[in-house]
Order: structure tokens, then sequence, then C-alpha cells
């Protein structure tokens, strides 16, 4: 089936069909993973986004249900140039083209994604709409215009839990049983997690290291988490622009004034400037991928990270209470701050490593040292 990408400045790509018949709109961004496709698309903070994978073939090891991040694919739409019609994985379960279908994404295939990924780059992220079928090209770029911008978008309220429920792993998949901290807990730790939209692997770690995980909606109040004496509050990811968050905001001011050990990770590494009176912004194209160079301010030691953001934290507006421990090697964004006074720290980046290297996993071990020392 004919499918077609039209983009906000009028440009319209066409190619072939390769999941769900139908139309699908949002922010037309790229990631520069080779592998990981299944786990791209089942993160929560991809939430109003069409994905654009700039490998040239994605699928070819298929979709297996041990690589999900969440309930079910979170994209708005999905655009490959080439969608491998085999799946070559004893683990597969079955095609990416079939999982697609299956959940109801949209997605193209055919184009050439190295054309459109520099066009992004020198351009910016922009909307776009995916259709299949007999369209027109006009008219999809009209639907493109008219989908609502990512600033000002509030995006967690659609993928957060309902209620708060204590997280163990999933049926059927492993979880994570090294910890990711290269040592467990010298003795049970809580944690009251806040879920912006949380990767399930984030979870899978902090369990793995001897923490058990209480997971809460993103509108509840820091209170309710604050009354059952958690030793420490984890911060997750998540889609949109954490300004428009203000509920959120409200809820980091008031576990950082009741002195509990924080750790944020991407959105949550937002948050918590945002609490402490520091601006985001958004970036021109944003970071996306699995090979991040990051290096440490103090130690100067290089980290390769994997990265989901098109927002980051202003360093011109930081308080005094905030200190940047970690730069960005592409373009010296903020990639993490930690408290002078407090045990709060955050990362802009995804430690977790699903899909990614593991070179930041000590982070974990930060949080759990900071939990245990209170």
């Amino acid at each position: 089936m004919r499918a077609v990408l039209g983009l906000e400045d009028g440009t319209c790509y066409e190619g072939i069909a390769i999941g769900a018949a139908g139309g699908a709109g949002g922010e037309v961004v790229f990631n520069t993973s080779m592998t990981g496709y299944q786990e791209i698309l089942t993160d929560p903070s991809y939430a109003g986004q069409i994905v654009t994978m700039t490998a040239a073939q994605i699928g070819n090891y298929g979709v297996t249900r041990e690589d999900v991040e969440s309930r079910g694919p979170m994209v708005a739409g999905f655009v490959v140039r080439d969608a491998s019609p085999i799946a070559s994985n004893w683990r597969a379960s079955g095609t990416l083209e079939r999982y697609l279908d299956s959940h109801q994404i949209v997605a193209i295939g055919g184009i050439d994604t190295r054309a459109l990924t520099r066009k992004l780059r020198s351009g910016g992220v922009m909307r776009g709409v995916i259709a299949t079928g007999e369209v027109r090209e006009d008219e999809v770029v009209e639907r493109a215009r008219a989908v609502p911008p990512m600033e000002g978008s509030d995006l967690v309220r659609g993928v957060t839990c309902a209620a708060p429920f204590e997280w163990s792993a999933e049926p059927g998949a492993p979880g994570d049983l090294v910890p990711a901290a290269g040592r467990v807990a010298s003795r049970p730790l809580r944690v009251a997690a806040y879920d912006y939209g949380v990767k399930w692997n984030l979870l899978r770690r902090l369990t793995a290291s001897g923490c058990r995980v209480s997971v809460y909606p993103a509108t509840a109040p820091a209170d309710e988490l604050l009354a059952t004496g958690p030793d420490g509050v984890f911060l997750s990811n998540g889609p949109g622009d954490p300004a428009a968050l203000p509920y959120a905001i409200d809820n980091v001011k008031t576990i950082l004034a009741a002195d509990v050990p924080v750790f944020g990770v991407c959105l949550g590494h937002q948050l918590l400037a945002l609490a402490l009176g520091a601006r985001t912004y958004k970036l021109k194209f944003g970071h996306r991928g699995a090979n991040h160079p990051v290096r440490q301010v103090t130690t100067g030691r290089v980290e390769i990270t994997s990265q989901n953001h098109g927002f980051a934290v202003d360093p011109a507006s930081l308080p005094a209470s905030l200190e940047v421990t970690h730069l960005n090697l592409y373009d010296g964004t903020v990639e993490g701050l930690r408290h002078t006074t407090k045990a709060a720290f955050c990362v802009q980046y995804h430690p977790e490593a699903s899909p990614g290297p593991h070179d930041s996993e000590y982070l974990f071990g930060e949080f759990l040292d900071a939990m245990e020392r209170r």
C-alpha cells in the first residue's frame, strides 16, 4: 500500500505502508541507533513523535516480548528506509511489520531516510503526518501543519500509570538480574518512583540493585509519596515540554524540601532543574541515539550514552545551588546536575542502557550510596 510522509514545510516523501493503515501525526525526529528499535518503539518518551531510524535496515532480528520498555508501542509513527520482511533471531516472536500492524502504528518504509535526516538536522525537527492509501500530498501537508507543537504540550498525562503500584518484573520477562551498580544495597531500600513515562529497564535496574520500588502517577501529590517514608525518590523519563508540567515541578519542590535523596533521569533531570529555579529550552533537533559522548566535569572521563530528549536545561539560568556534573561533547549542552547541599542529582541521558552502552550504570550505585547514608 502507498504511504506518504508530509512535513509542515511542504516536503513530501512517498513510500510504502509497513504498519497499520490510516494516518498519524506528530513531531518528526530521528534516532541514530543501529539496534534497539523495539525499545525505541515502546519508550513512552516518544509519545507524540514520528521516529525516523537512520540505520538503513530495521527489523532484521524481529520483535520479542522481553525487549519492550512499556505496555506497548508509544510512538505516533515510524519511518524506515528498508523494513526487513523476515526475523532472523531465535528469540523473535514475529516480524516488525506484523508488530506495527497489530499495535495500530502507522509506519512508512522505502523512503530516503538520509535525505530526511539531513533536512531535520539543518532545518530542525518539524511536525509531520504519515498517511496511507490514495491521499493527496497537499492535504497531508495541511494536516501536518495542524499538528499541535511540542512546546507547551503536556504529554505525560497520556503515558503515566493510572494508579500507584508495586513494581515487579513483568510476567515472562527475565528482567535485569545483574545489579546495575555492581552491587546490591546493604539493606532493603524503598524507592518511590514518579512515572512520567518511565522505561521498565530503569525499574528493573533499581530492583536488581536491592530496591523495592513503588511507582506513582505523575499527578500524585508529593505528600502521598513522602507519607510512605521512602529512602529515596526517583524522577523518571517522559515526553513533551517540561515547562508545561507545573504540577510535577511543584511536587519536586516539596520532595526537595523534605530532604529525601533524589535521582532524576531525562525529563526528571529537567524537572529537578526547573524546581530549583532554572529554565529549559527546545533543542533544534534533539539528541536521540545510543552513541552520544558525555564528559564528566570533575574527572574528564568520557561516557558513551543512550539519549532521547528534545529539550535541555539552560546553563545560564542555573542557581547557585546546582553544579554541572556532565557535559555533552557534541554541543556542550548540560547533561548532568548535582545539588550542592542536598542529596539530589540528575542526568539528561539514560543510564539504564536499553538500548545502549553500560558506561553510566555507576549512577545507580551513587543513588544507593545516598540512600544508605541517609
